[in-house]
């Protein structure tokens, strides 16, 4: 397995075609406003090589029969679906941000169950080949960009109805050795820090759109593959060279847009090619996993917020106020029902045909369901009990300006205990944790991630089973016998 180095080392070596303000990025690892998302994945290999959190961010390979890092693992059990929620919810701690690897490790598992049933039900032989893929991902040690969401143009219209049919990507060639693509994958978290990017269909598909129906997965810097870097609100300040004023020291997160311009993918790399019919399974699977993923990773990110809160409400001297105590309790009570949907689901989890454990899909998408609504309240109530000054401070320049300084100093200092320094720190992590870059892997992530609020709902109608709801009712009012 990699360490944190090892991690960064390697993608020294990669040489992805890169845009950032219309400009060619030639060195992602060390560019300012990249490296900190990539800090974020690198905390994913520093816990795998730490005997402390060994139990959590490791996990026994049931494909090379060894130790591997967590995020290339198969679940193979209800308690590898609970370690993953405990992982995340961890790495959400350690990072206050996004560490990207998710939606890889969630694609991953969602092809191998779909993979496995495609050949048992049609005679192919997509399940081995993607066997010796993961294999290889897990011998790297690799890290994978699960790629999903396509543009999708108008969205009254299906992909066969687009008037541009490069809005859902799509094969526009089929050769012996393997297919031609073209099209793009926006919103992709984490692409500019992976070595492989794992593509999959986003919507359910009709037999005129068999084009569509396309699985594959290419190295990151395969030729034909453009990145174009996302903005984020505040992100210009990593380039300023102030570490106070990004708020989040350290970590990050980011997103790109893929763009695919007539990418070759060699016939060993296809793990679906025209099988409309199991698109949507795919889709279904993939967003259950991704949607148990945020009852862990938001409420680590939550725990920071909620800590930054109680840590500025004793800065400000208002701790003791009672209402400051029931506000740090009802973002405590938000969280953690947050992180009980994600246990949740794991723990009602079962066995695929493939030996991979799918979460429970009904809870899975109530998990997702409540984080499109109380990460908002919980950023609400931060930001009340920080207050004002989180918008209008000064920056650091300001603060360490030799003439300018001491006002600052003397004027924005809170209780008497405290560090001035330290206040400013504090709003300057909640105002990232809010409204800033942060806020993008955590506020505006939790309404769109995985998913927008109206795709769980579909979800949760399926498979609420309200027919048996009802004859529950009609038995318990005498209306029919209990069979």
């Amino acid at each position: 397995m990699l360490n944190a180095k090892d991690y960064l080392d390697s993608l020294k070596k990669l040489n992805p075609v890169v845009y950032l303000f219309g400009e060619r990025v030639e060195n992602v690892v060390e560019h300012p406003m990249m490296r900190p998302a990539l800090n974020s994945i690198a905390k994913t290999y520093e816990l795998a090589a730490d005997p402390l959190f060994a139990d959590l961010s490791t996990a026994h390979s049931n494909i090379i029969n060894s130790p591997v890092n967590r995020f290339t693992h198969l679940h193979q059990s209800n308690n590898d679906l609970i370690a993953k929620i405990k992982l995340q919810r961890l790495l959400g701690q350690k990072t206050a941000s996004c560490f990207q690897r998710c939606v890889g490790w969630d694609a991953l598992n969602a092809l191998d169950s779909v993979t496995f049933e495609m050949d048992k039900e049609l005679g192919t032989h997509y399940h081995q080949r993607f066997r010796t893929y993961l294999k290889m991902v897990q011998e790297k040690d690799l890290t994978v960009d699960g790629a999903m969401t396509d543009p999708k143009g108008d969205r009254s219209k299906r992909p066969s109805e687009q008037e541009d049919p490069d809005l859902y990507l799509r094969m526009i060639e089929k050769r012996k050795d393997g297919i031609v693509v073209r099209g793009a994958k926006a919103h992709q978290t984490g692409a500019l820090g992976a070595h492989e990017i794992l593509v999959m269909p986003t919507v359910a598909l009709i037999d005129c759109e068999k084009s569509y129906a396309v699985s594959f997965a290419v190295p990151s810097d395969t030729k034909g593959i453009i990145y174009i870097y996302g903005r984020q609100s505040c992100d210009t300040r990593k380039l300023e060279g102030s570490e106070i004023d990004v708020g989040n020291c350290r970590y990050g997160g980011q997103e790109a847009l893929v763009i695919f311009d007539d990418v070759f993918i060699p016939a060993e790399s296809i793990f679906m090619c025209g099988e409309y019919e199991y698109a949507s399974l795919l889709v279904e699977r993939f967003a259950a996993y991704h949607r148990q993923s945020y009852g862990g990773c938001k409420v680590g990110v939550g725990d920071v917020l909620i800590g930054a809160a109680a840590q500025i409400a004793e800065y400000n001297g208002i701790q003791k106020a009672a209402h400051i105590r029931d506000k740090l309790v009802e973002m405590t009570h938000l969280n953690e029902t947050l992180y009980s949907c994600g246990i949740a689901c794991s723990s009602m989890g079962d066995r695929t045909l493939s030996g991979t454990y799918l979460v429970d899909l009904l809870l899975a998408n109530v998990c997702k369901q409540n984080v499109t609504r109380y990460p908002y309240e919980i950023a609400r109530l931060a930001e009340d009990i920080a207050g004002g000054l989180m918008v209008t401070l000064p920056s650091e320049k300001d603060f360490r300006h030799p003439e300018l300084g001491k006002y600052i100093e003397k004027y924005l200092k809170g209780s008497a205990n405290t560090s001035t320094e330290h206040r400013i720190r504090i709003l300057r992590l909640i105002e990232n944790l809010t409204l800033g870059c942060a806020a993008v892997a955590y506020r505006t992530e939790s309404m769109h991630g995985a998913g927008s609020p109206q795709a769980q709902r579909v979800m949760i109608a399926r498979q609420a089973n309200f027919e048996h709801k009802k004859k529950l009712a009609r038995i318990i009012a005498g209306i029919e016998e209990e069979s």
